[in-house]
């Protein structure tokens, strides 16, 4: 592969070779081709080019790592030490910046590192990475293996799960105990990936209205509903909205899962006289929550500002509904059409569907009365949107649960009779829960409902809106006799569009995947979602580091137990549109070369797999989706200042780092450090004569005396021969280099002098002597000298001294 270099206004170049592994399916087992290689530069961001560098500028190092090792996942590890951290130069918090896949890490001692940034104190940087693959310029994550029943610890009352896909992967379900009080701990999570408990057990864990982690034991100060309905922030990836009920208040919780913590809480309405014990929810439609209060009043919380909606709590769309202390409300919520819909299960009387507009803050035209949804004496645990033959949103439904069989009533958005699907017609007194309404790969919508009570232990049931039916292929009801014997008792399901599975979770505990095509259990499929954006693996501001995309592949699968043919992929842009579905190829690869990196900078591809087995997800395998690019070698990179001390002289830096071709070093890279106008050097020069008569006394080293005026020591009747010592300091605080003497009186001082450097605090004397005719006392010699302060930037003029004079007296005196 070739490679350019674009690195603008680095002083120190290094040129390394990037290989990109081929899209291969089997385990992955090819030795290092050879030792990798580091390589560091450095810019100067204060002064761009500037050569040498000042004080006070910042410097950003960039070290470039080419993994010429193993094609398949091998740790790497880069240590790059701060040379003379805290003196010569010093980090700048916040900078540090590796490519993606990558994990930070810092010290204060150069020996233990941690997670997080300690700022100035940093002396040392890493980053690591458990899964380097061979280029560096790919990104994989882990296939889920078909998730088998799993017991979970929901103590029977884990509602329905949320899925969450971390950024390496790994994905999780989520899920809240419902109709509990508020101390006692009641959310879970469990790791999907590896079909146990998620780290940072024990599970569960208690809400709080306070953000910060989760705590521990019964803990907690928020109550949960009946039937919880939760909204992910279309803004910030793992973060939860849930109904929530507090001492004093009724609104909204939140949850954020990437980082194991509490965000939050929104009162909405007091609890009390005029207010609400509980509520339905929570929807959302237009940058909205919603929420009915257990006194029928519509709740809004607007999302970005986490604040309650102007005028909010409004009027009542539904009647009240166990509105007492400690009870729950019965009933749920709906969107159509831009409205909200929420049913209420009145104790003893009818139950009904009430429509709040969110346009006019009131009730919907043709519902200033709720409308019945089944006879009285029964209740819905239920509301749910309803579709036409078109996958249209028209109107609502909600189903009941009594004797002697359910009931389903749906209205159009205007409030007119829909006709309601009969696939609950045969259920008795069972009950119904929120439905998951998906859009399958041949484009029907779906809706999987939950239901259990009375003969059933556990029951899906299945609406195809498209095809206004009972889904084709699919029991009805289905059960799930494979998982925990049938024993599921369902409440509801979710969706994951990456291996196109169904996840459940009921009153049995029982977590369990289900093929929404067929209702098999597990769901033998698996997928993964890989995010690459080229330009996050750079750091030094250059450009032309990235050639093109190339390809997917599936690592570590035997391509004998994937249904090529049946499986897909997608490649989706930055703001999530599908552009492109490409095939795979015979070797289980997708070619991606065709993608323009400049019309698609960054690129999600969805690999969605129909397996024939699970045989590849035992003994500890681990088959991953590896999505790669052609491109310079991936850069790590961290500012520092450069000392204002004038001794500070040079900023250096050397990285280390090892990986499977064994340890690694970088070429070293040294910055001298322009004195600037603060620093210039304090030198001097002294000229001075020996007034010894004895010529011994007055060679090099002699001890003279060396006075100012002297009268030389006769050579005949007709020469003088003077001697003369010069002493050259700097007195710093920096050095100088190139030191001459100027001196026109006498060229044999400029001769022994030469041309010299000096540290600072150095000084340096020059001796000398001169032949004249004694009739030409008294003689005055003067003399300067001409320097440049050390690491001056080229084209600097020379600094020259003040004179010095010494004088050779005649014998009648100066």
């Amino acid at each position: 592969m070739h490679r350019r270099n674009h690195l603008r206004r680095t002083l120190t170049i290094g040129v390394v070779a990037a290989a990109v592994a081929a899209g291969v399916a089997a385990p992955i087992t090819a030795a290092p081709a050879a030792t990798s290689v580091l390589t560091k530069s450095v810019q100067d961001v204060t002064n761009p080019g500037a050569n040498p560098v000042n004080h006070a500028d910042t410097l950003n190092w960039v070290l470039s790592y080419a993994d010429n090792g193993p094609a398949g996942p091998s740790a790497a590890t880069i240590t790059d030490p701060i040379t003379g951290a805290g003196a010569t130069q010093t980090y700048v918090p916040g900078s540090l910046q590796v490519p993606p896949g990558w994990t930070p890490s810092w010290s204060t001692d150069g020996t233990n590192f941690q997670t997080t940034d300690p700022g100035a104190a940093t002396v040392a940087v890493r980053a690591t990475n458990p899964g380097a693959r061979q280029g560096g310029t790919n990104l994989a994550n882990i296939l889920l293996a078909p998730v088998k029943p799993t017991a979970t610890p929901t103590g029977g009352d884990g509602y329905t799960p949320i899925i969450y896909r971390q950024a390496n992967g790994t994905v999780e379900a989520w899920n809240m105990y419902h109709h509990l009080f508020a101390s006692a701990p009641k959310l879970v999570c469990t790791d999907l990936t590896a079909g146990a408990p998620c780290a940072g057990g024990p599970w569960p864990r208690p809400v709080n209205t306070a953000t910060g982690p989760f705590g521990s034991g019964s803990t907690g100060d928020i109550a949960s509903t009946l039937t919880p309905q939760y909204v992910q922030d279309p803004g910030r990836p793992g973060v939860v909205y849930y109904a929530a009920v507090t001492a004093s208040s009724v609104g909204v919780g939140c949850l954020d899962l990437a980082a194991r913590a509490n965000c939050g809480y929104f009162p909405l309405i007091s609890t009390g006289a005029g207010g609400a014990y509980g509520l339905a929810g929570l929807v959302t439609t237009g940058g909205n929550l919603y929420g009915v209060g257990s006194n029928g009043q519509v709740l809004c919380l607007n999302i970005a500002s986490q604040s309650p909606c102007a005028g909010q709590p409004y009027a009542a769309v539904v009647p009240a509904n166990n509105n007492v202390s400690g009870a729950n409300y019965l009933g749920s919520m709906a969107v159509a059409g831009g409205k909200v819909f929420a049913s209420s299960s009145p104790g003893g009387g009818t139950p009904v569907l009430g429509c709040f507009d969110p346009a006019t803050a009131t009730a919907c035209a043709g519902w200033a009365t709720p409308q019945a949804i089944g006879p009285a004496g029964t209740s819905s645990y239920n509301a749910y949107t309803a579709y036409d033959t078109a996958n249209n949103a028209v109107g609502a439904c909600a189903t009941t649960t009594g004797a002697p069989a359910s009931t389903t009533t749906c209205y159009t958005v205007g409030g007119a009779p829909l006709t309601a699907p009969t696939v609950f017609n045969s259920l008795t007194n069972q009950l119904v829960f929120d439905p998951e309404t998906v859009t399958g790969p041949d484009g029907h919508l779906r809706t999987y409902t939950g239901t259990w009570g009375g003969s059933s232990s556990g029951d899906t049931v299945c609406y195809d809106w498209t095809a206004a039916a009972a889904c084709a292929g699919f029991p009805l009801p289905a059960t799930h006799p494979s998982a925990n014997g049938g024993v599921t008792r369902d409440y509801g399901y979710a969706y994951d569009q990456v291996t196109r599975c169904l996840f459940g979770l009921g009153d049995a505990g029982i977590l369990f995947s289900e093929d929404p095509t067929t209702s098999n259990s597990p769901c033998i499929h698996s997928g993964a979602d890989v995010t690459l954006t080229p330009s996050t693996f750079y750091c030094d501001g250059g450009t032309g580091h990235i050639h093109g995309y190339t390809n997917a592949r599936l690592e570590n699968m035997n391509l004998a137990n994937v249904d090529l043919t049946a499986s897909t992929a997608d490649v989706s842009d930055a703001n999530g549109s599908v552009f492109t579905h490409p095939a795979f190829a015979a070797d289980g690869s997708l070619d991606l070369s065709g993608i323009s990196p400049a019309a698609h900078p960054g690129i999600t591809v969805s690999a969605h797999l129909v397996l024939n087995n699970s045989n590849d997800f035992t003994g500890g395998n681990q088959p991953h989706l590896v999505v790669g690019f052609d491109g310079d070698a991936p850069q790590i990179c961290f500012k520092t200042t450069v000392s204002p001390s004038c001794t500070t002289t040079t900023a250096t830096d050397t990285a280390t780092g090892n990986d499977a071709t064994g340890a690694l070093t970088s070429n070293t890279v040294s910055l001298s450090v322009a004195p600037g106008a603060a620093c210039q050097p304090n030198v001097t020069i002294n000229k001075e004569i020996c007034a010894s008569i004895d010529d011994q006394n007055c060679q090099p080293g002699g001890p003279g005396p060396w006075t100012k005026h002297a009268t030389p020591g006769l050579l005949g009747l007709l020469l003088a021969n003077p001697h003369w010592r010069i002493t050259v300091t700097d007195a710093g605080p920096v050095g100088i280099t190139g030191v001459t003497l100027n001196d026109s009186a006498e060229s044999s001082c400029r001769s022994a002098a030469g041309t010299f450097d000096l540290a600072a605090g150095q000084s340096r004397q020059i001796y000398c002597s001169t032949s004249l005719l004694v009739s030409l006392l008294p003689f005055t010699n003067t003399a300067s000298a001409t320097y440049t302060p050390t690491n001056s930037p080229a084209g600097t003029p020379p600094s020259r001294t003040s004179n010095s004079s010494a004088v050779a007296c005649s014998l009648l005196g100066c």
